[in-house]
Order: C-alpha cells, then structure tokens, then sequence
C-alpha cells in the first residue's frame, strides 16, 4: 500500500461523471482508467469518443452511461471532431453566443483509434495547436473487434492476426512509442499513467486539462480478455508492468522530461508474462532478450529526464 501513497496528496469527488451500469467485461482495466480520469474532469468538460471497447460499453441505446456531453466519432476522427468543437466554442464565445467561461474537451480512444487509425488525425489537430486534452486508453490490441494485433501490441505477444505457431513468435514488431511521437510535436504537455496508480492518474488529467493548448496523456489499460488472464489481476499486472519497466510512468512538460516513479531495480519480466496467456509460447531465450530491450529503453528514459532536468535547472 505505501506506492500508493506517494501519490495521495489530493481529495477524490465523489461525483461520477461516468454512471454505472456500463457493459464492461468483468476485471476490465479500461473502465476502470476511464472513471478515474473522469473524475478529474469538471462540468463544463464535452467528451468525444472514437469508436471501441469504451465507445460501446458506454452507449447502450436509448441510453449512455456518461453524465456530460458525450459524442460518439468514428474510429479515425475523434481528435477532428474535438477540433471543430473548440474551434466553435472559440466563435461563439466570440460572437457573444456563449458565456465566457473554460470549456474543457477531451477526446478518447483506444489504442487502434490513436496510434493507427487515428494517429493523422491527432498529429493534425496538435500541429495546429489546438486546445485540447487527448486521452489514449492503451489495452495493446483491437480488443473490440476480435483480438486483432494494433502497432501497440506489444512484441512477441500471440493475438488473432499474429498468432503465435511453430513460425512465428506473435507480434514481429515493437510496440510503437506514442508519446514519444506526441512530444516530436512540441506540445505543452504529454503524460504516461495507469490506473494502479490512480491518484497519479487523475493528476496527470489534471494537469493536462489546466494546460494551455495541446495535452496528450498515455493510459495503460488492462485486458483481461485479450490478454488471457485472469479477471481479478488487473490491478497487480498494470503495477507490475510499471515494476518490470514494461510501462514506465513519466511526464513532458514543455520538453522537459520528469520521470513519477523510478525503479532502482527492475523486477523480473517473468512475473508480468507469466499471468497472461498472449506469452505463454516465449521461452526463456525469447524473454530475456526482450527484457534486455526494455532495459536499455528504461535507461534511456532515466538519462533523457536527467539531462532535460539539467538544462533546465541551469
């Protein structure tokens, strides 16, 4: 219990601007991401949600389970549509239309609806410098629609459309660096979380909500279903890919690289892998060389947050 404190300097509302009652499947780690960071939204926030695992829990017909503005977009455009959203609340606001006052909007979506579908999108609408708070819910795959491998999957991890077999090892690739990919845009803010550390969480929306122009936050989001575990591990399998290095947690503001919680030594790569049964075909060869690469990438995280931090300081 005391990791979790070192990030419990706040109060958490008691409002849910997310309603129960949603269709989730049992132990799913996105929901559960989606209603912390909920809660540090206010009422003047609109949410604009991409196609998937979150769009369709939450949008059962005739009813939604969201207690805000909340529109539904296809998997390519959310971060279009929050475009013209702020866009027009901007005229408005403008014309006299609309009170002046700070109107929050945020756009969600998997991994799928970011870092492929939608990824022109989103590049589009923070090169133009929109201000608007994009929030990626991580879970590694196209959970969604079967399974399917997303270039967030992670390597070597078996889903539909890379099963593993006698010939192949899974996914082929590696998982793409999105926030990295949000940094190179030179935005006000980008951020990494997960909801085993919830009060991390809420602060990073936050933040990113308070920040003045683009603000992009990564969120690590477990599956029990398609990553073939257990339903009661969420929790400890989204620590301990934060413990294992598998998903360091870290923020950008301005360039400058911060890194929330710092492992002096890394845990074993086995204990993350061996719950879920998307690794179960890796042998001891295939995990160590990719825990070698994880490794080298932590450390090249810790020294990047060191020298930004440097330059900073002088």
């Amino acid at each position: 219990m005391e990791d979790y404190n070192i990030f419990a300097s706040r109060v958490v509302t008691k409002n849910e601007p997310l309603a129960p009652g949603h269709r989730a499947c049992i132990g799913c780690g996105e929901v559960l991401a989606m209603r912390l960071a909920a809660k540090a939204f206010n009422k003047n926030t609109i949410v604009v949600n991409a196609t998937g695992c979150m769009e369709i829990i939450a949008s059962q017909v005739p009813y939604n389970s969201w207690r805000l503005p909340w529109i539904h977009t296809l998997f390519e455009n959310a971060a279009a549509v929050a475009s013209g959203i702020e866009s027009a609340i901007k005229v408005l606001s403008r014309k006299n239309r609309i009170p002046e006052e700070e109107i929050h909007v945020v756009a969600l979506g998997g991994d799928g609806a970011t870092v492929d579908i939608g990824i022109q999108a989103l590049s589009g609408a923070f090169e133009r410098g929109h201000n608007i708070t994009y929030i990626c819910f991580d879970n590694e795959a196209y959970m969604n629609t079967g399974i399917q491998r997303s270039s967030a999957t992670p390597f070597g991890a078996s889903t539909t459309t890379s099963p593993a077999g006698k010939k192949s090892i899974g996914q082929s690739t590696w998982k793409k660096d999105t926030p990295s990919i949000m940094v190179a845009h030179n935005i006000p803010y980008v951020a990494t979380a997960c909801p085993s550390y919830p009060f991390d969480l809420m602060e990073k929306i936050e933040k990113a909500l308070s920040t003045n122009g683009p603000s992009y936050i990564h969120i690590f989001s477990v599956c029990p279903t398609g990553w073939r575990t257990k339903s009661d591990l969420a929790i400890r399998l989204g620590r301990l890919a934060v413990e294992t290095g598998v998903f360091p947690l870290y923020e950008v503001e301005n360039g400058v690289y911060k890194m929330n919680k710092i492992e002096t030594e890394l845990k074993p790569l086995s204990l993350y892998t061996k719950p879920q049964g998307r690794f179960k075909h890796l042998n001891d060869d295939q995990l160590s060389a990719i825990e070698a690469r994880i490794h080298s990438e932590y450390e090249a995280l810790k020294e990047k947050c060191e020298l930004t931090q440097v330059r900073e300081d002088m």
